[in-house]
C-alpha cells in the first residue's frame, strides 16, 4: 500500500536521485534507496551485536563451541 507524504529532500540528493533513476519514477527510485539503506541500517546492527557477543566470549564458551562443532562433524560424517 503506498501511502502520499511529504518530506523534504535536499537538492543534490534530488538531482543526483533523478540522473540515476533510469526507467522508474523518481518516487519509485527513492522507495528503492530507503529500503536498501534500512536493509544496510540492519545488517550493521546484526554486525554490531555479533561482534559484542563474541567480544565477550569467555575461554571456556570457546572451547565448548570447539567441542560442539567437533562431535557435530563426527556426528554427520556417521550419517
Amino acid at each position: 500500500m503506498r501511502k502520499a507524504t511529504s518530506f523534504t529532500i535536499d537538492s543534490e540528493l534530488l538531482a543526483e536521485i533523478t540522473a540515476c533513476k533510469g526507467n522508474e519514477s523518481t518516487s519509485d527510485r527513492v522507495n528503492h534507496l530507503l529500503k536498501r539503506a534500512l536493509d544496510i541500517e540492519r545488517q550493521e546492527e546484526l554486525e554490531r551485536q555479533a561482534a559484542e557477543f563474541f567480544r565477550t566470549e569467555t575461554r571456556e564458551s570457546r572451547q565448548e563451541r570447539a567441542a560442539y562443532q567437533k562431535a557435530s562433524k563426527r556426528a554427520i560424517s556417521r550419517d
